[in-house]
């Protein structure tokens, strides 16, 4: 009998039975074990229903155990069901499929369960876990864990990565290079002559042996491509470690998510090791692979499913694990619906987060202070769950008509360890200096971590989830009101003023703070009324709330701009942070931020416009002079339904009928590029296989937006769009009395006293005498 310890790196149904499991091991090689693993599930309904099912599964030639068993479903309590134990755990899924169609009325339960959730909750394991194995071959008689998902500093294994990217986005051009990157090593082969292309990447794969080829258009370009060249070649090419194994290949799909339509491309699925393409993964620009190998080890789902499913698969995974572990029936559809409710009480139920309308214009010296992950710690400390909130018997939720048991729930259970770990990593990140090396990691796995607790509120309400009740998501809110009108409380107690609240934050200020340990009542006061953990965000230098664009007297809850103490910029819905902002515009307006914030403090920030002013003034010559790159003003937005349903069609409407009359496929969801262009459409498709003209560029938009943009900076300084388009378009002469402007520094100056309540008809600038304008 052999021992082996290493990493768990992969974890499937094999084909014959039981699961496939691959380690890296201590000694570097990479192994392959099986291991027997029956599946059990479980069926409720009528008895005579019941027996009908048990003489159908005793006449199908699929190896079953049957037995009568009592188990708990989370609402109604224990209840007696049929356990069906698979012994191939690769016959279950069709078998269930099977029974499904034939017996639709029964309640199935443990029946669609991935198959790394099921082994992590029977041997403890999970991807990326120090384990120690005995195996008789490669036949596994005993494995152990050695380590938690929960370690602070989990021991990583010494991955190989293999890099995949085509010289060009394929769905602009055809690539006619591919670029390995490998152990230091960069390889760029020509895809002609096309069978020594293939041969190559081979023969890389053979000899390097990566544990995760990170591709770029893996999944909708490279990988198809190089399939289907082996298969037009007949030439057999395997990019799975476990050569046995098929690659898997899943078909492109839209669906509704988080307020928008969603577009997953196909996606190509390895056996042995992982396939990642961080163009068709779902988060992964926001916390990288650390993220996506920190959300890996704590739902149990496989690296390369973790990193293009969404957080809420997380989430529903992490609480299949704890039902499982506490031997509860996990359903295969949702079974709760909402209970009833008056008009009225849906009027008070249905009210969301608490916002409080910011107060517009400049501010300086302004704490922001943030409940942390307000809505996961409220589930765990109120022990709110699906099954505990109902009407009787508990603690009361703040006005609702509503109570909470206070038996431990599935989702505190769930969160709970997870709550703990962000809260542990973001005390080092704290405590750490932002240049230190570790910073980065401890930030993308932190990061990781909130879009999971983020999901988890929501999840509660969710159609389809589950474990979700409507209820228990209406409680959520209500503590978030009271807990946030708490904190409001205490502010205005100690004599701060309230300028916004916004959901799990409030900022505030007050005569004379401006440090850290002035606002420390506040932050102990809160914590002691709300009992909720909080955080300082930040101590702003100087921080603006904007107006809507429609009417200044109108203040919008998330759209605003500051500088903090420590030099870093923050800002929320203004056009930097939106999807569809050219990169040209986008980098102007960061630009401006960063000038404002080198202004020294105490120094007024409008002594920086003449300087930005010039600069933008640049900027709009070489954009007239066709100098900015074609790329840095393409507008990508999202098709958000079919073509045909666009009742006016809208720009990225009229991109995507472009599209489809060139040959291309539009699904909902999809991100599309375009330019603006002179003349009708007014539009032009980045992705059409024609040549693009840069003379049919619409200047003239791209100005307007630029202006548009611009003038969000400018307006808390008193600037109006009308003002900042004089001084960006027109010469001195057209807004100033001859003589008077001779630099843009005289040009702010003059427009300065023209503002001001003291005006003299005598001011001139560089010390020149003028006359009565």
């Amino acid at each position: 009998m052999g021992e082996y310890t290493g990493w768990l790196i992969d974890v499937y149904t094999g084909q014959h039975g039981g699961v496939t499991l691959w380690l890296l091991c201590d000694d570097g090689i990479r192994r392959r074990f099986h291991q027997p693993f029956p599946i059990t599930f479980y069926v409720s309904g009528p008895f005579s229903r019941l027996r009908a099912l048990w003489q159908y599964l005793e006449a199908q030639p699929v190896p079953v155990i049957l037995a009568r068993s009592q188990r708990r479903d989370l609402f109604a309590g224990p209840i007696t069901v049929l356990a069906v134990q698979v012994e191939q755990s690769s016959d279950q899924p069709a078998l269930f499929r099977q029974i499904f169609r034939k017996f639709p009325n029964l309640t199935y339960y443990d029946s669609d369960i991935d198959i790394s959730i099921r082994y992590s909750n029977d041997f403890g394991l999970f991807p990326l876990a120090r384990c120690q194995v005995y195996a008789e071959e490669d036949r596994i008689k005993v494995i152990t864990p050695l380590d938690s998902p929960w370690e602070n500093e989990p021991q990583m294994p010494p991955l190989r990565i293999l890099a995949m990217a085509p010289d060009v986005d394929p769905k602009h051009a055809s690539p006619t290079k591919l670029a390995l990157k490998f152990n230091g090593h960069t390889r760029h082969l020509p895809l002609k002559p096309a069978r020594p292309f293939l041969l190559s990447v081979q023969a890389i794969l053979k000899r390097y042996d990566p544990d995760l080829i990170l591709a770029q258009y893996g999944d909708t370009w490279t990988f198809p491509y190089l399939l289907d060249l082996a298969e037009e070649l007949k030439i057999p090419f395997n990019p799975n470690r476990d050569t046995d194994r098929a690659v898997l290949r899943r078909k492109e799909h839209s669906y509704w998510a988080y307020g928008q339509t969603i577009y997953r491309g196909q996606q190509v699925h390895l056996f042995g090791r992982w396939h990642i393409d961080n163009k068709n993964a779902m988060l992964y620009g926001e916390y990288g692979l650390a993220g996506v190998l920190e959300q890996s080890r704590i739902t149990s789902l496989p690296v390369q499913v973790m990193a293009r499913n969404s957080p809420g698969s997380g989430i529903t995974a992490m609480q299949i694990q704890t039902a499982l572990r506490n031997k509860i029936l996990v359903p295969y559809q949702k079974q709760q619906v909402e209970d009833y409710k008056t008009g009225g009480d849906l009027i008070n139920a249905d009210r969301g987060g608490l916002v409080y309308q910011p107060t517009v214009g400049l501010h300086y010296d302004v704490a922001e202070i943030d409940f942390t992950s307000m809505y996961p710690s409220i589930m765990v400390h109120f022990n709110i769950s699906p099954e505990t909130v109902r009407k009787g018997l508990g603690e009361p939720v703040p006005d609702l008509n509503l109570n909470i048991d206070q038996t431990p729930g599935l989702v505190p259970e769930t969160l709970r360890p997870l709550l703990e770990r962000r809260i542990a990593i973001k005390e080092q990140l704290a405590n750490l200096d932002r240049r230190d090396s570790r910073y980065a990691l401890l930030k993308s796995r932190s990061d990781a971590l909130k879009w999971l607790l983020v999901v988890c509120f929501g999840y509660l309400g969710y159609k389809n989830a589950r474990f979700g009740k409507i209820e228990s998501h209406q409680a959520v809110t209500a503590y978030g009101r009271e807990s946030l009108l708490r904190a409001k409380e205490v502010a205005e107690e100690l004599g701060f003023e309230v300028l916004h609240l916004y959901t799990d934050a409030l900022w505030i200020k007050k005569e004379g703070a401006s440090k850290t340990e002035d606002f420390q009542p506040v932050l102990d006061g809160i914590v002691d009324r709300t009992k909720l953990p909080i955080v300082m965000e930040g101590i702003y230098r100087w921080l603006a709330f904007l107006p809507s664009r429609n009417n200044v007297n109108i203040p919008v809850a998330n759209r605003y701009f500051g500088l903090f103490e420590d030099g870093r910029l923050k800002y929320r819905g203004i056009e930097i942070r939106r999807h569809d902002t050219p990169p040209f515009i986008r980098d102007m307006q960061l630009s401006i931020l960063e000038q404002l914030a080198a202004v020294p403090k105490g120094e007024e920030l409008a002594s920086a416009l003449p300087e930005i002013v010039f600069d933008l003034r640049g900027r709009i010559a070489e954009l007239r002079a066709g100098e900015i790159p074609i790329e840095d003003l393409l507008i990508t937005q999202r098709v958000s339904r079919e073509l045909e349903d666009y009742k006016v069609p809208s720009a990225v409407a009229r991109a995507g009928l472009q599209l489809c009359k060139a040959g291309k496929q539009i699904r909902p969801g999809m991100v599309l590029r375009f330019l603006y262009t002179r003349g009708k459409p007014g539009i032009r498709a980045w992705d059409l296989p024609q040549p693009f003209a840069p003379a049919s560029i619409s200047y003239s938009r791209y100005i307007e937006l630029f202006i548009r943009a611009a003038h969000t900076i400018f307006q808390p300084l008193g600037v109006t769009e009308n003002t900042l388009r004089d001084w960006l378009l027109s010469n001195a002469s057209y807004f100033a009395p001859p003589g008077i402007v001779q630099s843009h520094t005289d040009l702010f100056s003059y427009w300065r006293a023209l503002q001001s309540p003291n005006y003299e008809l005598n001011y001139a600038p560089n010390n020149t005498t003028r006359s009565t304008p």
